[in-house]
């Protein structure tokens, strides 16, 4: 019996619109996954060849990546923060769009301490490597959420963090200082799954770049 696909997707903001690009490629979810009081992580779809499992955003690089999926969505920003040497990203989805940005309270300025600053963030590798590219070394307080309330604690002088409309930002007093990447979801498949499921990987791989016209490469 041929090993089935599983294709990771994300909880949360991209899974609204990943679901009817999914559809468009052939692939839906079985009525369970629909149900909001199933606790179920793993669905079957209309195609027996292939399984959904839905994890959070952050897991379904290290899923992939490590082989537990052979494919997945995944916005650019966690890509990056990982930069798993066994993912191929070949599509832009153009789906989930925003950006990784450097916020500060309303102002506040630039005191960078002895080329130190502190910064409260969910991506401490890209933070590291957008201040170290300035000269300025950045220590990351590392949360999961709430990142708005660090600097009004005291906990850091500004934070790194998922930007789209802006609102919650001010909402908690804080600015946009500074864009450090635009994000947006990206096909990821595992590399050595790519080569050994030739059949099957790559003809899906190209239905979601005709969806999406997209000339994404690793």
């Amino acid at each position: 019996m041929t090993e089935p696909i599983i294709f990771a997707i994300p909880k949360g903001r991209i899974l609204d619109e990943a679901l009817p690009l999914m559809q468009a490629a052939g692939i839906e979810p079985e009525p369970a996954f629909f149900d909001e009081a199933s606790r179920a992580l793993l669905f079957a779809t209309n195609d027996p060849a292939i399984n959904i499992i839905r994890v959070r955003a952050f897991d379904v690089a290290t899923f992939v990546a490590h082989g537990a999926a052979h494919i997945g969505i995944v916005g650019s920003d966690v890509i990056d923060e990982f930069d798993y040497s066994e993912l191929y990203a070949p599509v832009d989805l153009g789906i989930g769009r925003c950006r990784i940005s450097v916020a500060m309270p309303e102002g506040a300025t630039e005191d960078v301490n002895g080329g130190h600053i502190r910064v409260a963030t969910k991506y401490p590798t890209t933070t590291s490597r957008y201040y170290h590219a300035r000269g300025i070394q950045a220590e990351c307080v590392k949360l999961n959420g709430a990142m708005e309330l660090a600097p009004s604690l005291g906990l850091s002088g500004r934070i790194v963090d998922l930007v789209s409309s802006g609102k919650t930002l001010a909402e908690n007093g804080l600015v946009e200082t500074a864009i450090i990447s635009h994000v947006s979801a990206r096909l990821i498949v595992n590399r050595a799954a790519y080569k050994m499921m030739s059949g099957t990987i790559p003809p899906m791989v190209q239905r979601f770049r005709d969806l999406t016209g997209s000339r994404a490469a690793a």
